[in-house]
Parts: structure tokens; C-alpha cells; sequence
């Protein structure tokens, strides 16, 4: 698989909580030069980086991140600013308590709610697969492809775990056709990232894509 393939289903991240208006240049620089989907940043940057990106990399946020629990009117309110500060695709967290509980019509109209704020933008839908059980996970699919979701989404990276190769597989069976889905969290390489998307994964979200490449362009380069 050719890197430019992998780097166009990136979306490349930084969501630290110590992250400064500096550090979000410096994502946004490499989002533009490596041509990524999209540069995935805290909200709160979204429309310094709409502005300073001008076009040349779509700015993705996240949305009740990390947890989840905040209030599906929260939720919504959070995702019309992002819209409206220029994001140009929502990451939101379900409620992962309720899905827990088998209040799947809860998670299926919160998801539903979210996508109606969206409007024609991309929504990509975070269920935190390393606190599921496999019985959850596929309860998630389900309300996420009847939710009218764009994707489904493995992890936060801020949780106990990340994307696995067994929870791609599981999601890319269970979700509707035309639902795609995102691997998140622990995507250490090229490698990694070659497995994800060979078992169904259409993005990625990681900073340690570009990270590789650069190192393999500064060997490239010391030779």
C-alpha cells in the first residue's frame, strides 16, 4: 500500500490537554503537507485553525470528549458552535453508561440528535470499544447505522485502550454498508496502520503516521 494512501485516510491528531495554539499550527502544517482527511483538534482551536488552514485540510473536533456523559443537549450545543466556529467534521462519544445498560434507544437517538446538528457534515461516532463487551459492541453498531452516522470510531486514546484488529473486524461486519469505520488510539505504524485498513478501516485516527514518515524521509535523506 502506498503512504500517500495511508496519509489520506489520517486523520491526523492532537488532543492533549496541554496542547497550545503553537502545537495546533504545527498539525495543521503537516495535515496540509502530507494531504491527511482531516487534522483532528480540540474545539476550542477550531476556528483559529479553519482560518489559518484556509481550505487546504479539513479541521475535524470532538465532541463531549472524552467521557461521554455531558448532556445530549450539551452535546448538541457543542457540535452547532464547532459548525459554527468552521469544523468540518464531528467526533462525538456516546453515552457510554447507557449503552451499558441496554438503553440502546437513548445512545440511538442522542447519535440521531448530533447528526441533525451536523447537517451535511461528517459524523464519526466514538463507542470506546476497550470498556465494551462484544455483545455491546455490535448493540453500538446497530444504533450507530440506525442513527444515520457517518462512522463508527474504536477509542478516544484517552480510555484503557485503543483500536484493536478484532474490533475493526467486529464493527465493519456489524454496522450498516454504507457506515464507515475509524480505528483510533494505539495505531503505533505503517504497519499497524496497513492492518487496520486492509481489515475495513476507511479512516485512522493517529498522530503517529506522519511521525513515521518523517522518519522515513530523514533516513531517506541521512543516506
Amino acid at each position: 500500500m502506498e503512504i500517500r494512501d495511508i496519509l489520506s485516510k489520517c486523520d491526523h491528531t492532537l488532543l492533549k490537554q496541554e496542547s497550545t495554539w503553537e502545537d495546533i499550527k504545527a498539525i495543521v502544517d503537516d495535515g496540509i503537507k502530507y494531504r491527511t482527511a482531516s487534522v483532528c483538534i480540540p474545539p476550542a482551536f477550531v476556528r483559529r485553525a479553519k482560518e489559518y488552514a484556509a481550505g487546504r485540510v479539513p479541521v475535524c473536533t470532538v465532541i463531549g470528549f472524552p467521557n461521554g456523559y455531558s448532556t445530549a443537549a450539551v452535546k448538541i450545543f457543542e457540535t452547532r458552535n464547532a459548525i459554527e466556529n468552521g469544523a468540518d467534521e464531528i467526533d462525538m462519544v456516546i453515552n457510554i453508561g447507557e449503552l451499558k445498560a441496554g438503553n440502546d434507544a437513548f445512545v440511538e437517538e442522542e447519535i440521531r440528535q448530533i447528526k441533525a446538528a451536523c447537517g451535511d457534515h461528517i459524523l464519526k461516532v466514538i463507542i470506546e470499544a476497550c470498556l465494551l463487551t462484544d455483545e455491546e459492541k455490535i448493540r453500538a453498531c446497530r444504533c450507530v447505522t440506525a442513527a444515520g452516522a457517518d462512522y463508527i470510531k474504536t477509542s478516544t486514546g484517552f480510555s484503557t485502550g485503543g483500536a484493536t484488529r478484532e474490533d475493526v473486524a467486529l464493527l465493519r461486519a456489524n454496522v450498516g454498508p454504507e457506515v464507515k469505520v475509524k480505528a483510533a488510539g494505539g495505531i503505533a505504524d505503517l504497519k499497524d496502520a496497513e492492518d487496520f485498513i486492509e481489515l475495513g478501516a476507511e479512516r485512522l485516527g493517529t498522530s503517529r503516521i506522519v511521525k513515521a514518515v518523517k522518519q522515513l524521509e530523514k533516513g531517506v535523506l541521512n543516506k
